[in-house]
């Protein structure tokens, strides 16, 4: 045999080893991509927790396909950069107000159905993310007070506290205290208020400091779970200050194409949790040290996974 076509053989054989060793690699990118689990982000709070366990498993009953969650992620920031990035798949918990004032740098909307317009056409056109339709509850800020202060006072409504207010106290986070728009100085103004003492400090002291009787209002947010174990009043925003905090799920367009069967097992969620149910499952993992898991797991079963609603 030449030298020449010694080399032609050669060159044949090197050939056919890296057009077999291109095609198992996309063989096994291909397969990899199929079965990789769809990733859920969560940021740290427990009600993400929580509903990032629901999404997960009512994922895996329904249709099988696997899921990974990423969890305690710093903020609606840090989750949005991950979705844009592709290491997430799912946002388990994004609220309206949030993302109109930090990722589309919009004004403050009050109009609940408005803002869900926004988040939904924005997303979708800007992003090629679907924004689902909201659980059901909204996680705002609230005006709180003790029973024994609601009573006294005869305080249902923000604007109830217009006319005692002078003879109150107030705590508030520190960065509500200090924000623009819609913070503690529009809320006063918009409410007629004039508190003798205001408080900004981190929210997780503003609740103790309402319950020992340091102050006699706070500022918290409606799905705390301290709500409920301090039996708590929340005034109702009856003047409609505060942006609309509606809670939903958001997925990137790409995931809801390779698995269509997504989108319908999905939307079973579409307002099926209320701001009892979310409290009280905050509770039960806040003061009761049941596992986020867990008690996903059991707010599933005892809704048969939502399957009725398609009945």
């Amino acid at each position: 045999m030449n030298i020449k076509k010694k080399w032609v053989l050669s060159l044949l054989a090197i050939a056919s080893v890296l057009v077999l060793l291109f095609s198992q690699g996309q063989f096994l990118n291909l397969t990899n991509k199929e079965n990789a689990p769809i990733k859920i982000a969560t940021v740290n709070t427990t009600e993400s927790q929580i509903m990032g366990n629901i999404v997960s498993e009512l994922i895996t009953h329904e249709t099988g396909l696997a899921t990974t969650q990423i969890n305690n992620l710093g903020s609606s920031s840090v989750v949005h950069q991950a979705m844009l990035s592709g290491d997430a798949d799912i946002s388990a918990t994004r609220y309206t107000g949030t993302e109109i004032a930090a990722t589309l740098k919009l004004p403050a909307i009050l109009d609940r159905k408005r803002a869900q317009r926004v988040v939904t056409n924005d997303f979708k056109q800007q992003f090629k993310q679907t924004w689902f339709k909201t659980y059901g509850f909204s996680n705002t800020y609230v005006l709180l007070v003790t029973q024994a202060t609601a009573t006294k006072y005869n305080l249902k409504n923000v604007s109830d506290l217009a006319r005692v207010s002078n003879k109150l106290s107030m705590a508030v986070d520190s960065s509500w205290y200090e924000k623009k728009g819609d913070g503690y100085q529009a809320f006063a103004k918009k409410y007629q208020t004039h508190f003798n003492q205001i408080l900004p400090m981190q929210i997780g002291l503003v609740y103790p400091s309402l319950v020992k009787g340091d102050v006699n209002v706070a500022m918290g947010y409606s799905t705390d779970s301290r709500i409920m174990s301090n039996k708590l009043v929340m005034l109702k925003d009856d003047l409609r200050f505060f942006p609309a905090y509606d809670t939903s799920m958001v997925v990137n367009d790409q995931l809801l194409k390779e698995h269509s069967q997504l989108n319908a097992v999905l939307n079973r969620l579409d307002g099926k949790i209320d701001l009892q149910m979310i409290q009280n499952m905050n509770y039960q993992v806040d003061h009761q040290g049941i596992a986020p898991e867990t008690v996903a797991h059991q707010f599933l079963q005892k809704h048969d996974y939502f399957r009725e609603v398609h009945k």
